[in-house]
């Protein structure tokens, strides 16, 4: 049993020094802050990777501090400095989301969020999710960017249903660990994705079997066999062998609003896919795969009746990704990305 938590470590601590130096590009002439907790045994292993990684800097321990106390050791900051918060759950800090704050002012900011939700048996796998590969986040991420910036059309076969994208899409979304042209450096990891949504929503009809959502607790909620969701102009209109559990969150949405299908995410964290998972569902968005929301909220992408700050719910499915089509061209199969 040691050597298996010490080979986590080594591979958590090996992972950590990736983003660090290849992703965050964090050097030693900058200041680095680390808050942590150690309310779970995932938040102890992250929290020691970074006491290895970055020993001569300030580590502190939220629940032997005040959030004062914390905030204050984070004033003195300068812009390129970096922040790094471990938590089990999510800091409370002041009333606003604190990496926010935080890159208002220029900080890097790495976070780990939700690690309690994390069983034990997950930890290699999250751990696994860290590792950074710039050749591959660098070279795939702008080339399907690239692809779905100019795609006037987009299937997605998920073995014997197609979900049809017949318009073009908004300019997407990066999350690979490049912030050579980002105003903000950081956010949460692991990391792997790019992500769009239809220009029109309604452009949106088919069919799409989905094995994964998010259910009303934020974990990942297995349906077998999978759910076909029926969809016309955008919207929800059946989902053919339902469980209880997707009837609750989409009688939830319906409570407030319509069905939107929105957010349509490539994910390409390899760690991840329909046999790897773990119960998070926001660590587990970054599945190699396509992913989509549903309800009328997305932070990121305002339409002329769903507003951002309007929209209640985003709740993340998970497609049964066989074959991915941007115009006529396939760019994932058997797994992976091809372009």
């Amino acid at each position: 049993m040691r050597w298996r938590v010490e080979r986590l470590q080594a591979t958590a601590n090996k992972n950590i020094r990736d983003i660090l130096d290849l992703a965050i590009e964090h050097t030693a002439d900058k200041t680095a802050v680390v808050v942590f907790d150690e309310r779970c045994g995932l938040a102890k292993i992250i929290g020691l990777a970074y006491r290895n990684c970055l020993p001569d800097s300030l580590h502190i321990d939220f629940d032997a501090s005040t959030p004062e106390a914390v905030l204050a050791a984070m004033a003195p900051l300068q812009a390129g400095d970096l922040v790094v918060l471990v938590q089990s759950r999510s800091f409370r800090l002041e009333a606003f989301r604190i990496r926010v704050e935080l890159f208002k002012r220029g900080l890097k900011v790495i976070e780990h969020p939700h690690l309690s939700r994390m069983e034990e048996s997950e930890y290699p796998l999250y751990i696994d999710a860290l590792a950074y590969d710039p050749g591959y986040y660098r070279t795939v991420g702008p080339a399907l960017k690239e692809r779905i910036d100019r795609a006037q059309r987009a299937v997605i076969d998920s073995g014997g249903e197609q979900l049809v994208y017949d318009g073009p899409f908004e300019s997407a979304k990066l999350n690979i660990g490049d912030y050579s042209t980002m105003k903000n450096v950081g956010g949460q990891f692991p990391i792997g994705e790019v992500f769009t949504e239809a220009k029109d929503l309604e452009t949106l009809s088919g069919r799409v079997r989905i094995f994964v959502f998010g259910d009303v607790e934020f974990r990942v909620n297995v349906a077998d066999p999978p759910i076909t969701l029926v969809i016309e102009r955008g919207r929800i209109v059946n989902a053919i062998d339902s469980t209880p559990d997707f009837d609750q969150v989409l009688a939830q949405i319906q409570a407030d609003e319509e069905l939107w299908v929105r957010e349509l995410g490539f994910g390409m964290n390899r760690a991840f896919s329909r046999n790897r998972m773990l119960r998070d569902v926001g660590t587990y968005e970054r599945m190699c795969g396509i992913h989509m929301s549903i309800g009328g909220k997305h932070a990121i992408y305002d339409k002329p009746n769903l507003r951002r700050k309007t929209g209640k719910y985003h709740v993340d499915v998970f497609a049964v990704t066989e074959r991915v089509y941007l115009d006529d061209t396939l760019v994932y199969q058997d797994g992976r990305w091809t372009v």
